[in-house]
This record gives C-alpha cells, structure tokens and sequence, in this order.
C-alpha cells in the first residue's frame, strides 16, 4: 500500500479476533518524529513561539463601532503573552496552583486562548465547559472534575448560576470574560462565592511574584469531556505529551506534501474550542506564529467573516460544508442558461483532468480564473486548505467542493482520545475521495475482526475495528478507570469505529462497533452503514433507522429537505406548507419509495428495507438532547422522544 509501512505481521487470536497487520505513516520509514527541541510541553508551544515572534499578530476580534462589527483588531503575540502572565499571576494569587482545576466556558475568543495559556503556564488542568451541552452538563462537569475557578463568557454568566448552589461543593470563584452586572454580583455572593470582571482579576496578582513550576511532559494539560452517545460526560485527560506529539506528526506531514504552515497564514476560530479538533489546529498556528481570528458568535454572520478575515486554512464540519454546497448550488442554479452551461463544462473539464492526476491549480487554471475564482472569493479569496472532520463528509459534497473551491479539500479523523489528527488525506490524491486518508506519521494503526458484523481484517478488503497506538494517546477517563480499561488494551485503544484499507493506504470508515441490532428473525442490522446508504437520497436532510430483536421490519424518522419536498409537491400538484406536507400521506409514500430505489440500487437485503416512516419538519437538535455537538445521533434518547411514533409505525405495518 503506497502511503503505508506494515510494522507488526498479522495473526489470527482467540476468540476469532483476528488482527490485521500493524501500519503506519510511510513518512515516519524512519521513526516517529521527536518532539520540536526544548519542547516539553503546550506552554513551551506558546513560549517559543514568543520569542520567535513577538510582533506577528496573534489574535483578533472584529472591533464594534456604532453596534455594527468592523475591521479586526489584533493583539500581537508579544502583548498576548503578557496578559498571560497577569491572568496567571492572578490564578496563583487565588491559591488555584499546578494541579488544580480551571474551567472555561463560553465561545471562542481572544480570553478563552488566554485563560488556556495561563493554564499551560502553571500547569493547571484546562477543563472546557460545553458551549452546547446545557446546564445539567455543565454542572456534572463542574462537580466531576472539581473546578475551583471558572472563566465565563458574559452572556452565560446566567447559565452557569443555574448550576449553583450543587457545584459551590468545589467552585469557589467565577471570572467574566467582559464584565459583571449587580444582579449577578449579587446573585453570586448569596452563595459565599466571588465573582470578577475580566479587568478587575487581571489585577488581583499585581506585585506578586510566582514563579512557574516545572510542567512535566506526562503532566495533564486538559481534561475534555466528550458529550458521549450515552450516559454522563468522559473525562478525557491529555497530557502535554499528547499534544507535543501530535504537533511533531503533523509538521513532518505537512512538510513531505508541500503544504507548510507559514507565519502569514490566517485561520478562522469558529469550531468549539471545547474539543480536540480545533483546540490541536489552533496549537498549530500558535507554534508557526500565524494568526487566529475569531467569529462573531453566530452562524449567520460566518460568511461576512469569513469575507472580512481571509483567512487561508478553513475547518469546518461536514455541516458547514453541507450549507456551502447548498449555497452553490442554489447560487448556480439561478444563474441563467449561458451561466449555468459555462459553469457545468468547466467543473466537467477541471474534475476530468484532476482525475487524470494532474494537481487542482494546474488542472483549469484559464477556467479558475474565469469560473472558479468567483467560488473562491465566497470564502475570502485566499483559503488553501479546508480541512474536514468530527463526522463523514459526504462524497459527493467533497468532489465538487475539491473541483470548485481551488483549495485542498482534506477529510481527517480522530477522536478526544487519539488527541484528534490520527488520519488525514492527502492534497491532490483523488483517489482518495470519500477516505479520511492514511495515519499521520506518529501512530500505529491496526484493524480488528468484527464477527458478530461480518467484519474480517484478514480478508481481501481488510475490514474491522480500528485500533490506534501511539504517544498521541489519552492518559485515561478521570475518575473512570473501568472505562478507560474497556478500550486501551495492551497499548491499543479500540475506537469503535469501523474502517476498511484501501489499496493506497487510505481508511474509509465505513460503520459503528456498536450500532448493532438483531432483529426478531436473528438478522444483525448495521444501522450506521444504512444510514449513510439512505443518506444518499436526495430528498433527504437526516435519517434514523429502529429496530429491534421484538420486530422483524426496520422504520425510520426522517426530516426531509425542505426546498426539495416542497419541489416535488409543487410538480405533483400537493398544497400545503412544510409543516403539513410531512404529515400528507402522498409525501410519506413517496419517501418510501425514494429510499426503496436505493435500497435496490444497493442491492441491500430484504430486511435491510425500510417498511414505515415519519417525516419530522423538525432536523435532529441539541436542544432537544438528540444529537452531540458534533451532530452524532444519541439513539437512547431519539428512541426515548420518539417512542410514540415507532409504536404508531409499528402498529401501522401490521
């Protein structure tokens, strides 16, 4: 395989779990990276980075003039660090010291970095507070990991009194990133709690001298806590090692395929820095001294940021890339006749030469200039990379964006507990295409059998779960030791996902270790695999698939596409709006017949079909618990919401 290096020769072990061959990067032929000289930890990252580039610019927000968002103002590395300092002399000042607990809560901003360095710096443990997981998580997380002191976006100081007077068993001090009103002041000292301004604790450490201790590179940087499928929040400690690590592979492999970050390079902080993904990324940029600009805050306001930042490197989740391509679309569509025809050949030519090899900037270079650039300018006129990840980007939506956007379009995969980059494609490999590309050149990767699946990882196309070695690693769930053992095996953490090589080395997830049922005639039914399969259907925005081992037929919940169902409605002469047409039994027979078309198109097997379904207007939220805020189904609990409906379903098909 290509971009592979087998390390460890396969064998078959008891019960059935047959191991495949252990990989790794071929750009690690000669070893793992070593970590950066003189870096031992996430503070030396930040450090380093200061003294080598104390005038670049750091981190910017947009400056409000008159309430409307202006041009971004930026701090430079030189006066980040300082601020770094007072908050750090401050936490000390507090009695929060090395080991203790610090929680952040809020949207991504200039304080939020801040608070995360003075963590680094003291060695105290950095606990992400989820922006999207509401109060019953946060105090969970509050009590869990024994927060002394937390720092809060302005506007969730509200959110966080909610979780008072419980998580006051540890919290002692809470920390405005802005500032504070009477009636929380006051609200807050009901409960023998202090509560500051950002600028009233920058000052609480003046005068003080405290010396930073040594942060060692085993030490705990962060415990994130994953939203989970099920049950309470994970824990997941990250030592500095993890990160440092992650830091040496991912700069051996932007190096071997041309693509170095530089100081210049502009990156759009959006993401939740609540998770791995986009607190690594933004380790990145610290380390090269690039530049972080921060979003407004809302969704809508993305795209005018995006104009106003041009930032070169853009991550996103495949929900973002989802609107982007719908955007497009819709944009092209109402283009007009000549327009649309222009636009068709040149994405027909560029997309052909790709697939002949040749790279995306040589591949139209006329057509990008005349077509594409247009495309590119959506996004700020500079972007270079968009990076993909927390959940499969669909093939298609990557194809086109690769042809059109004039930039890299890379899927990746990782989890909290492999410190997010474990694999990633590679620029201008279409072969590529709907993987998440090989390891990053500092792990080992091996794929386990999956019987009870019909998963074999010593077949032809190894398939099975997919298990991951290496320094990037967590140091296990705090507090859940039970756990942690259930998944870290003699060195190995079993990642529940299921993936399958490809002949040049890439892995293509392809279902979930657990999303398994039997069905009442003995049949297992992979459910995520379905999903993706009748994802494909384009009158559909998501889908959920039940069964269980009482029933012999599988049903769904689907929440269509608006534009597309109304369309449809609209040919076929049906009245109503949105709501009413989910509920129109014509639309539900309809739907049905779409996803039948793919079943067969699949050649799925009888059981495999889907006998009955709901169509909810409504797409699956957070608000109402039925999905993480990486957007991954929590089937306990649609099952929970939904329960009515699947009993009504079910009576309706006998």
């Amino acid at each position: 395989m290509k971009f592979l290096l087998e390390v460890e020769k396969g064998r078959e072990e008891m019960a059935r779990r047959h191991h495949r061959a252990a990989y790794r990067s071929v750009f690690a032929k000669d070893g793992f990276p070593p970590p950066v000289p003189g870096m031992e930890n996430c503070w030396d990252i930040f450090r380093m980075s200061v003294e080598r580039n104390p005038e670049n610019r750091m981190l910017g927000r947009r400056e409000i003039v008159d309430g409307k968002a202006g041009e971004y103002v930026w701090l430079t590395y030189k006066q980040v660090y300082d601020i770094v300092l007072k908050v750090g002399a401050s936490l000390r000042s507090c009695g929060v010291s090395k080991g203790g607990r610090c929680g952040i809560y809020g949207a991504n901003s200039p304080e939020w970095v801040i608070s995360m360095e003075a963590c680094n710096a003291h060695g105290i443990y950095c606990v992400p507070l989820y922006d999207t997981l509401g109060a019953n998580a946060v105090e969970f997380i509050l009590l869990h990991a024994e927060v002394e002191i937390a720092f809060v976006e302005e506007k969730k100081i509200g959110e966080l009194l909610k979780t008072l007077p419980s998580s006051t068993k540890f919290l002692k001090k809470i920390v405005s990133f802005g500032n504070v009103t009477p009636d929380e002041r006051k609200a807050v000292e009901t409960f023998d709690l202090t509560v500051h301004s950002w600028d009233e604790f920058l000052t609480l450490g003046d005068n003080q001298l405290f010396d930073l201790p040594i942060n060692k590179t085993t030490d705990i940087s962060t415990i994130m806590y994953t939203s989970g499928t099920t049950g309470d929040p994970k824990g997941v400690m990250i030592s500095n090692e993890s990160i440092i690590t992650l830091v040496a592979g991912v700069l051996l492999l932007l190096q071997e395929s041309n693509e170095e970050l530089q100081d210049d390079d502009v990156y759009l902080s959006y993401l939740p820095l609540a998770h791995i993904f986009d607190r690594v990324v933004e380790e990145m940029f610290i380390f090269t001294g690039a530049s972080i600009g921060f979003w407004q805050g809302d969704v809508k306001l993305l795209v005018e940021d995006i104009g106003v930042l041009k930032p070169t490197v853009f991550c996103a989740v495949p929900r973002v890339l989802d609107r982007i391509y719908t955007g497009l679309q819709a944009k092209i569509s109402s283009g007009g006749f000549l327009k649309n025809k222009l636009f068709d050949f040149a994405y027909f030519y560029k997309h052909k030469n790709m697939q002949k090899g040749q790279k995306h900037e040589e591949a139209a270079a006329l057509l990008d200039k005349i077509v594409f650039s247009k495309v590119k300018q959506g996004l700020g006129g500079r972007v270079r990379i968009i990076l993909s990840g927390a959940a499969p980007l669909a093939t298609h939506v990557e194809s086109y964006l690769r042809v059109v956007t004039c930039a890299h379009v890379l899927q990746g995969y990782g989890l909290t507990e492999t410190c997010a980059g474990t694999f990633v494609s590679l620029p201008n490999e279409i072969s590529m295409l709907g993987t998440v590309g090989p390891p990053v050149p500092n792990v080992d990767v091996r794929l386990e059998s999956v019987p009870e699946m019909g998963y074999n990882a010593l077949s032809v196309e190894p398939r099975g779960e997919i298990c991951i070695r290496g320094k990037t690693l967590f140091s296990g769930y705090y507090k859940r030791e039970d756990l942690t053992k259930e998944v870290l095996i003699d060195g190995w953490f079993h990642t529940g996902d299921v993936g399958e090589w490809q002949k040049d080395g890439s892995m293509k997830i392809i279902d979930r270790k657990k999303n398994i049922f039997k069905l009442s005639q003995g049949e297992y039914v992979a459910v995520e695999n379905l999903e993706n399969i009748y994802g494909l259907v384009p009158y559909i925005d998501s889908i959920w698939i039940y069964g269980n081992s009482f029933e012999s037929y599988l049903v769904a919940i689907v929440t269509p596409r608006q534009e597309a169902l109304e369309r449809w409605a609209e040919e076929n002469g049906i009245n109503g709006e949105f709501g009413a047409l989910c509920e129109n039994p014509k639309a539900k027979e309809f739907i049905i017949g779409e996803l039948n078309k793919t079943a067969k198109s699949k050649k799925l097997k009888g059981f495999e079909f889907i006998k009955a379904v709901q169509l909810d207007p409504v797409p699956f939220d957070m608000e109402r618990d039925l999905i993480t805020p990486t957007f991954k189904k929590k089937r306990p609990q649609l099952l929970k919401y939904y329960q009515s409906i699947i009993d009504g379903l079910y009576k309706s098909i006998k």
